[in-house]
């Protein structure tokens, strides 16, 4: 009977720890991204880096809100991010990078490309059950 009820008290606690968590990201995320928006004003120009910045932001809230609606965090989230986070940092450093690294990152966009479609593939091929 205590294991039940430790249990409990255990998933209750895990439960609020997300929940302030996700919060945390959630008004963090806000903060960046007004943060963003003030230096793009302040400077009087918007660049694609800036907007592929504010598209990561959105992508984090999407998540969180994705989160919240389903109780699921889903794995193509997180790869979405990433690629644009990549693609970002080609925009913001090519001129920098020599052709092994460009390559390298080129290379690693593609496969997490590969892998969102892996994945998708196998939701809507091998689709889960109710109580999955």
């Amino acid at each position: 009977m205590k294991q039940n009820a430790f249990s409990g008290f255990a998933l209750t606690l895990l439960g609020v720890i997300e929940h302030v968590g996700l919060a945390i990201i959630t008004v963090a995320t806000v903060i960046a991204g007004v943060g963003e928006v003030h230096t793009m004003v302040g400077a009087g120009a918007v660049t694609l880096a800036d907007l592929l910045l504010l598209f990561l932001y959105l992508e984090i809230l999407a998540m969180v809100g994705l989160y919240y609606q389903s109780g699921k965090l889903p794995v193509r989230f997180p790869m979405y991010i990433a690629i644009v986070a990549l693609a970002r940092y080609l925009v913001l450093d090519m001129k920098n990078m020599n052709e092994w690294r460009l390559l390298g990152v080129a290379a690693a966009i593609l496969l997490l490309a590969l892998a969102v479609l892996v994945v998708r593939y196998g939701h809507v091929r091998f689709p889960y059950g109710e109580g999955e």
